[in-house]
């Protein structure tokens, strides 16, 4: 049995500032066989990885995490950057270089009467830093439309590195996984990474929209 995180984030993301050489550690590490390197809008992160990556029994995607009209979209196996916003060509240029199309975490501010559906490859039915409720939902939205389901840990910080996995019997097609794993990440992750993009872009004005409202993300997520 195989096993893959679908969802991690390097330096070249706004909001992480993870190496790729400690992530390809803790991705060999904790027993993956494969990560896909996902970063907002870049595959910069990836085609790091999968550089640095030395191990022949180890696989690294080259993938990004594309905000679009109805969402993020993450194309998979990709080769050039993707320079279009609206999902259809967005969708189109992943196609033209043999990719993937996997729809992330669908109920985190997504346009799902938007999307679609024929396009998509795969749908995050775990993602390791959503709430469990909208989780349930993602895995409900793929088997009503008959998509394959995988997990991604949704990694910023190191501590989420292999959190979720996807497990298959062959690594030659990623449509076809054999069941997921997930763990839910550090309570204090994701407010991390947004000090983290609020550091990165030089925006005091992030930092304390977030101060004020990490209070509220607590006490949601320890409930």
């Amino acid at each position: 049995m195989f096993a893959i995180d679908f969802h991690t984030h390097t330096h070249q993301s706004y909001d992480s500032m993870m190496r790729p050489e400690k992530i390809l550690r803790l991705a060999k590490a904790q027993g993956l066989n494969g990560i896909v390197i996902s970063d907002h809008d870049t595959i910069k992160g990836g085609m790091e990885c999968a550089a640095l990556n030395k191990n022949e029994n180890f696989k690294v995607y080259i993938a990004s995490e594309v905000k679009t009209s109805v969402g993020d979209i993450t194309g998979i196996n990709l080769k050039e950057e993707i320079t279009a916003t609206n999902f259809t060509e967005v969708v189109q240029q992943i196609k033209n270089q043999g990719g993937l199309v996997l729809l992330v975490h669908p109920y985190h501010h997504h346009k799902l009467d938007e999307i679609n559906f024929d396009a998509i490859d795969l749908v995050e039915g775990y993602n390791g830093r959503d709430f469990p409720t909208n989780n349930a939902k993602a895995v409900e939205l793929a088997k009503k439309y008959n998509k394959p389901i995988v997990a991604g840990s949704d990694a910023h910080v190191y501590s989420e590195v292999a959190n979720c996995r996807t497990f298959y019997n062959d690594l030659s097609d990623l449509t076809k996984p054999v069941s997921i794993e997930g763990n839910r990440n550090s309570v204090f992750a994701e407010p991390a990474s947004q000090f983290i993009k609020a550091y990165k872009r030089k925006d005091a004005s992030l930092m304390f929209k977030w101060a004020k409202w990490v209070p509220k993300y607590l006490v949601r997520r320890m409930k």
